[in-house]
């Protein structure tokens, strides 16, 4: 199987477009199509339903792309030990993140990392916790940084641990407390960022047998302070998503106290590439130097 095919089949699969793939790989529209075709016939099956917005995976071609990922994986990883070899570092990171990681931790991590190895590319995608987890699952990702939860099939190595906060409105009976009881949710009208589910929230209120009074949903953490600076209602997130916003909110220590542990996680240490173990390397230094100061 040719590698060319692969990776126009990966790119198309991933930007949804043959002009767009061919600009991530400096081919042109009708050459990406063509190593697609010649990969559909190679494979016996269509691997993609083409129409005028563009191009969306079969059943088949859903089955596959785990597999080439996987493929083209391992050939950048003997490359990337052949120049390690060599006394070179090439390469490339993927890395899925929480937003909040990778708008306060990760650009000093990546500066630094950059500096030392300008040649090694740098990816950086952000999600909520199902996100991240999805792209470490599907191999679209290196490693990841997010929470630690129970169950998770990763190898884990935890960074720090952060407080989780209630957010309140300025007018709000509590804001005057020295916490918030997190009992209150079940009647005060609650925010939930996360389409609904946000994993580290909900995993807090089925640990304490709470149903939240859930008036709003959001995506985004950040609305969700907009929102309650508006007194549409209160919110419960980790403190660093809240570090350097400017919000004119309460934030409230949580009665009980509770916090999350914040982490990278990855498939397997000695599976990883050269430049992905060097990143990680740089990560854990820093950011672990970070939480203890």
């Amino acid at each position: 199987m040719e590698t060319a095919r692969c990776r126009a089949f990966l790119a198309a699969a991933e930007t949804g477009s043959f002009s767009k793939a061919a600009e991530a790989l400096s081919y042109t529209p009708s050459g990406v199509n063509q190593l697609v075709t010649a990969l559909e016939k190679e494979l016996g099956f269509p691997v993609f339903r083409r129409n005028t917005k563009g191009v969306t995976l079969t059943e088949n071609g859903e089955m596959l792309l785990p597999a080439v990922r996987e493929f083209l994986r391992q050939e950048d990883r003997i490359f990337e030990l052949s120049a390690e070899m060599n006394g070179l570092l090439i390469g490339s990171v993927t890395i899925a993140a929480y937003s909040s990681i990778a708008t306060h931790w990760l650009p000093a991590v990546i500066s630094a990392f950059q500096q030392d190895y300008p040649q090694i590319r740098i990816r950086l995608m952000e999600g909520i916790w199902q996100e991240v987890s999805k792209w470490l699952d599907d191999r679209a990702a290196d490693i990841g940084f997010f929470s630690y939860q129970e169950g998770m099939p990763y190898e884990w190595i935890p960074l720090a641990e952060d407080p989780m906060l209630a957010l309140l409105p300025k007018d709000h009976p509590l804001a005057g407390a020295e916490a918030y009881p997190l009992k209150e949710c079940a009647n005060d009208r609650f925010i939930m960022p996360a389409l609904g589910c946000d994993d580290d929230v909900t995993a807090l209120f089925a640990k304490n047998g709470i149903v939240p009074n859930v008036q709003f949903t959001t995506l985004e953490s950040f609305s969700v302070m907009s929102m309650v600076e508006q007194g549409l209602g209160m919110s419960v997130m980790n403190e660093l998503i809240t570090e350097k916003r400017i919000c004119d909110v309460v934030k409230l220590p949580l009665d009980p106290p509770s916090q999350i542990t914040l982490g990278i996680a990855l498939h397997s240490k000695a599976d990883i590439s050269p430049a992905v173990r060097m990143f990680l390397k740089y990560a854990v230094r820093m950011l672990t130097k970070k939480a203890e100061s």
